[in-house]
C-alpha cells in the first residue's frame, strides 16, 4: 500500500532523480551486505565439495550447484519484480538463500555430498537477487548516468566481497568455539549479513523504483525523461552472449582455482593454505567490482561495445597469464584479478546495453533471461572446468576458455549499431544538462 499511495501521483523530474540516488544509495548498502554472504561461499565451495565427495573432478560441482541455483531463480524473481517490484524480488532472494546455507552446514555435519549440492543451489537465489540489484539501479536513470548508476551499485560489492573470504579464519575460530562442523563457521557472517539485507531491502526500498519507473514511463514522454523505448532485439541477444560468456569465462576458472592452489600450497598447513585461498579471491572479487564505476562511466563515454571488447581483452590476458603461469600462486593471483577486471567491463557495459536495447515491455523479462542465460552458462563451465582440470590441467583449461572471447569478439558487430546510437544520445543528453 505504501507504494501505490507514493507512486499515485507522478513525481516531478526533480523527484525522481532525488529517489533514483536515494534508490542507488539503498541497493549498494544491500550488496554490500550480499557481497559479505556470499564471499565465503565462494570460498569454501569448491574445497567443502572436494572434500565431502572425496574427488578433486567433483569440486566444480559446488559453483556450478550456486550458479544453476542462480539460474532457476533468475525468472521467477524477475517475474515477482514485474509485477510486484523490485523490494519483494529481492528480499524473497535473500531469504530464500539463508535456507540454503542452512541446508550446506547440516550437508557437512552429517558429510552429505548431495545434500551440499542442494544447499549451494539455493543459495544461488541469494545470487540471483544481487544479480538483479544492477538493473534495479538502472529502473530509474537515464541515458546519459545509465552505466554510471549500474556499476554504482556493482561497485558497492567490492566492500563486503573483499572482506567475506578473509573473515574465513577468523568465522573458523568462531565457528568452532560454538561447535560448528570444521569449515562452516565463516557462515555465520553470511547468516547475518544476508538477515540485515533482508531487513534492508524490506524497509527502505520505498517507493519501489521498478514500480515508480512503471507509472513514470506510462505519464511521460520518453524524449522529455532520457530514456530510450526503441526495441533493438539484435543487440539486446548479443548483451545477453557477452555477458553470458565473460561469466562462464569467470566461473570456469575462478571456481577451479582454489583446488589448483590447494595442490600448489601442498605442505603448508591448512590454515595458511585456507589464507591463500582467501586472498587469492579477495583479490579477484575487488577485480570484479573495485573498478565497475571505471567501467561504467568508459560504458557511457566511449559506447557499450567498444568498452565490452575492453573487457575480452583484459580476460585474454588473464586467460594467458593462467595457463603460463600456473605453477606460480602469484601469477595465479594476477590471472584472478586480470579475469575479474574483465568480467566487470564486460557485465556492466552488457547489462548496460541490454537495459537500452529493449523495450519497456521487454526489459524486466529480457533481464530474467540474462541472468538466467549466464548462471547457466557459468553453471555448465564449472561443472566442465572440473573435467577439464583433471584431465589437461590448469593451464589447458585456461587456453580453452579462450574461445569465448573469441566468440564474444567475433559477434560484437551485432550490438554495435545500437551502442553508436546510443553513445551519442548521452552525449547529447549530457551536453544539452550542461
Amino acid at each position: 500500500m505504501p507504494d501505490a499511495a507514493a507512486a499515485a501521483a507522478v513525481p516531478s523530474a526533480d523527484e525522481v532523480a532525488r529517489i533514483q540516488r536515494r534508490t542507488v544509495w539503498v541497493l549498494s548498502l544491500g550488496q554490500v551486505l550480499g557481497g559479505l554472504a556470499f564471499g565465503a561461499t565462494l570460498s569454501l565451495g569448491a574445497v567443502l565439495a572436494a572434500e565431502l565427495s572425496g574427488s578433486d573432478s567433483l569440486s566444480g560441482l559446488a559453483a556450478a550447484s550456486i550458479t544453476l541455483g542462480t539460474a532457476l531463480t533468475a525468472v521467477p524473481l524477475a517475474a515477482i519484480a514485474r509485477r510486484r517490484g523490485r523490494r519483494l524480488s529481492l528480499t524473497a532472494g535473500m531469504a530464500v538463500a539463508l535456507v540454503g546455507v542452512g541446508l550446506v552446514i547440516l550437508a557437512v555435519a552429517v558429510q552429505a555430498f548431495p545434500l551440499l549440492l542442494i544447499g549451494f543451489a539455493i543459495i544461488g537465489a541469494g545470487q540471483a537477487a544481487n544479480l538483479q540489484s544492477r538493473f534495479a539501479a538502472a529502473d530509474l536513470a537515464t541515458d546519459a548516468s545509465r552505466g554510471r548508476d549500474l556499476s554504482i551499485v556493482v561497485w558497492a560489492t567490492t566492500v563486503g566481497a573483499v572482506l567475506g573470504p578473509n573473515l574465513v579464519g577468523p568465522g573458523e575460530v568462531l565457528g568452532d568455539a560454538i561447535g560448528m562442523p570444521a569449515m562452516t563457521g565463516p557462515y555465520l557472517f553470511t547468516v547475518v549479513a544476508q538477515l540485515l539485507a533482508i531487513v534492508l531491502y524490506a524497509t527502505s526500498m520505498r517507493p519501489d523504483p521498478l514500480l515508480l519507473a512503471q507509472r513514470v514511463t506510462a505519464s511521460t514522454p520518453a524524449a522529455a525523461r532520457g530514456i530510450a523505448r526503441a526495441d533493438r532485439p539484435v543487440a539486446a541477444r548479443y548483451a545477453i552472449f557477452a555477458v553470458s560468456a565473460a561469466h562462464g569465462t569467470m566461473v570456469s576458472i575462478m571456481a577451479m582455482t582454489p583446488v589448483h592452489l590447494t595442490h600448489l600450497t601442498h605442505g603448508d598447513s591448512d590454515a595458511a593454505t585456507l589464507s591463500i585461498i582467501g586472498l587469492t579471491i579477495s583479490l579477484h572479487i575487488a577485480g570484479m567490482y573495485a573498478l565497475s564505476p571505471v567501467f561504467g562511466i568508459l560504458s557511457d563515454r566511449v559506447g557499450r561495445v567498444p568498452t565490452i571488447l575492453v573487457g575480452q581483452v583484459l580476460l585474454a590476458a588473464a586467460l594467458l597469464t593462467a595457463s603460463f603461469g600456473q605453477s606460480s600462486t602469484v601469477a595465479v593471483t594476477v590471472a584472478l584479478v586480470l579475469l575479474g577486471l574483465g568480467w566487470s567491463a564486460s557485465t556492466v557495459a552488457g547489462a548496460t546495453l541490454l537495459v537500452e536495447s529493449s523495450s519497456e515491455e521487454q526489459r524486466t523479462r529480457r533481464q530474467g533471461i540474462s541472468d538466467f542465460t549466464m548462471s547457466v552458462v557459468g553453471g555448465v563451465g564449472a561443472i566442465a572446468a572440473g573435467a577439464v582440470l583433471g584431465g589437461i590441467g590448469y593451464g589447458g583449461l585456461a587456453l580453452v576458455v579462450m574461445v569465448l572471447v573469441a566468440a564474444s569478439v567475433v559477434m560484437a558487430p551485432l550490438g554495435w549499431r545500437a551502442s553508436r546510437r546510443s553513445a551519442s544520445a548521452s552525449a547529447e543528453k549530457v551536453g544539452t544538462d550542461g
